[in-house]
């Protein structure tokens, strides 16, 4: 630096010298001081200075604050200054003005005011650790960033305030919030400096939906730079060893997530669990996800709860079922639990059924829909099937096309499966809650057993016979429905009778219900004919021949009663006796 002066010590940091002057460096620095003074005798001293806070760049620049070298302090080096200032002692001690004072005030007055600057300085100090944190550098940008965070979303939030028509004051929701500026500049920070600074806003008061989508976008940044991690249909395996960076990232995040539902996006969280099943994170991340899931399940989506099966457990599956399933286990606890709690509400609510209920049906179809997509698969075993369709209670499902469904395809991609696991299967069906369409597609589908079949068959003949009692509400204009009840055999057969003898009763039960089926069919078309004609008659006269029309239309319907006249027999009658003639002769000549 002096030229014209020879140097007299030289020291050495991290394999750089510097030819310096003992002077200068002796009037503001403790350590060199000290250094200079165990080696008085030595005209040329050589020091060497082990483990310098930023090497020999944050050296250089300390050796030019002694010869009084003007440079600027900034947030990127300032972190460095302050701690090589408190390696070198140079304090107020030695020298006033030093560099550390002048560092403590940039960083009080400075860096503290401003969140960006304090970003940048905690990036600087993570290769500074552990003395940036025993200096408490770290401490103070965290709490001033988490400090400044909160008052930007209260001053937003006071922005957003306003004057109703009422001259009530209120907050303008659709104003969007404009306090959350800060969330991209914290993804740029270390994990572990990360976790205590979300810590410190949840101390603060940060709202959780800020802290929420702060933790989105830090996952992420760091989780796509392996594709096969963030991506859902990524299924390649990952060498496990070289993932132990992002085993800590997703592991932190579960344990930062906030407490409050919808905080986070629902896809977020299965993305989350997707990772976490494919890094191999400890079980007690995933059983946190697989709560926080089942909170809100019924907001899920059917690409949501396809989680591949990353790992292979001997098994051959295509789709981890095992975690879905607990899934599906926490959502019916939490939903029996906030059932409990809402019982006073319900009495008090005018709404037929309870937010629980609501979401209860909702993830009954989805579950539905989820057995519908894992069906297909040769390798999916009758228990992990069966473990998920009977996870959700009975009442869930108000209508069993869904489930229908999802049984018949896994039925037709597994057909070697014995009688009675297909009994088993069909037993989780109430065939009384299908609709005349999936009604009508189970009477003819041959996969399934032969009584349910017949107890399809059976539904639909009472389904009929309540809409002919619908359609006549009045005990007069009744039909005489042919009274005669079907039991179902559902294991109430005689043990005594042989698998032949039992497949003829039930043959010969199926082909009387099928022969009633198509008399009820016939009589409600002759009703509906009839009904059509009246209306037409009672619209074009007013007169006595609308009476006689009326009276004979009346005395047809005697159809389904009994005649007053012992003698005579109406032609609707005679062609009704002719039809089922006809019929019986049909379903002969079939069998």
């Amino acid at each position: 630096i002096f030229r014209d002066v020879p140097s007299d010590i030289t020291i050495e940091v991290n394999g750089v010298s510097f030819a310096l002057h003992k002077f200068p460096l002796v009037s503001r620095s403790g350590r060199i001081q000290k250094l200079v003074a165990e080696h008085r005798d030595s005209d040329m001293l050589r020091v060497e200075l082990v483990n310098v806070p930023g090497g020999a760049e944050s050296f250089e620049l300390a050796a030019k604050f002694c010869y009084g070298i003007n440079f600027e302090i900034t947030s990127f080096n300032v972190a460095q200054l302050y701690c090589v200032s408190d390696y070198l002692e140079m304090t107020e001690e030695f020298s006033k003005d030093n560099l550390g004072s002048r560092t403590e005030e940039y960083l009080e007055i400075v860096v503290c005011k401003n969140l960006e600057m304090c970003v940048e300085v905690l990036q600087q100090c993570e290769s500074l650790l552990p003395l940036a944190d025993e200096l408490k550098i770290i401490s103070r940008c965290i709490d001033a960033i988490a400090s400044k965070a909160c008052a930007e979303q209260i001053a937003s939030s006071f922005s957003r305030l306003e004057y109703s028509s009422s001259g009530r004051l209120h907050m303008n929701r659709q104003t969007k919030c404009e306090g959350d500026w800060w969330i991209e500049d914290l993804s740029v920070i270390q994990i572990d400096l990360y976790q205590r600074l979300i810590t410190a806003m949840k101390c603060r008061g940060v709202r959780p939906e800020s802290i929420g989508a702060s933790l989105v976008n830090f996952a992420q940044k760091e989780l796509t730079k392996k594709c096969s991690l963030w991506n859902p249909s990524g299924l390649t395996k990952v060498d496990l060893g070289s993932t132990d960076h992002e085993r800590l990232v997703v592991e932190t995040i579960i344990g930062l997530l906030p407490v409050e539902k919808l905080a986070v996006p629902i896809s977020f969280l299965f993305g989350l669990l997707r990772s976490a099943v494919m890094l191999d994170c400890s079980i007690s991340c995933r059983l946190d996800l697989e709560r926080r899931i089942g909170s809100q399940l019924d907001i899920a989506t059917l690409d949501d709860i396809l989680i591949p099966s990353f790992r292979h457990s001997g098994d051959g599956t295509l789709f981890d079922v095992d975690t879905v399933q607990r899934i599906l286990v926490n959502f019916s606890q939490q939903d029996d639990s906030e059932g409990d709690m809402d019982d006073e509400s319900v009495f008090e609510s005018d709404s037929p059924r309870s937010p629980s209920q609501t979401a209860l049906f909702k993830v009954a179809i989805l579950v539905d829909n989820y057995l519908a997509e894992i069906a297909p698969d040769a390798n999916l075993k009758l228990p992990k099937f069966l473990g998920i369709a009977e996870t959700l209670p009975e009442h869930a499902r108000t209508i069993h096309d869904g489930l229908y469904r999802a049984i018949d395809i896994y039925l037709k991609a597994h057909p070697s499966l014995p009688d009675e696991d297909r009994k088993r299967l069909c037993k989780l069906i109430d065939f009384q809650k299908l609709s005349q369409e999936a009604g009508a597609h189970a009477a003819q589908n041959e996969r399934l057993p032969i009584q349910s079949i017949v107890q399809v068959l059976y539904f639909e003949q009472l389904r009929l016979r309540n809409a002919l009692c619908c359609s006549y509400p009045d005990d007069d204009h009744k039909p005489a429905v042919h009274h005669q009840s079907w039991r179902i055999s559902s294991g109430a057969l005689s043990a005594a009778m042989s698998p032949r003898d039992n497949y003829a009763s039930l043959r010969r039960e199926n082909r009387e219900l099928k022969l009633e089926l198509t008399r009820m069919r016939m009589r409600l078309n002759d009703l509906e004919k009839e009904h059509v004609c009246m209306k037409r008659d009672m619209v074009k006269s007013r007169s006595r021949r609308f009476m006689r029309s009326f009276s004979k239309k009346i005395g047809k319907l005697s159809l389904f009663g009994h005649s007053s006249s012992r003698g005579s027999s109406s032609p609707s009658r005679q062609s009704y006796r002719t039809d089922s003639k006809v019929i019986e002769r049909t379903c002969a000549s079939t069998d």
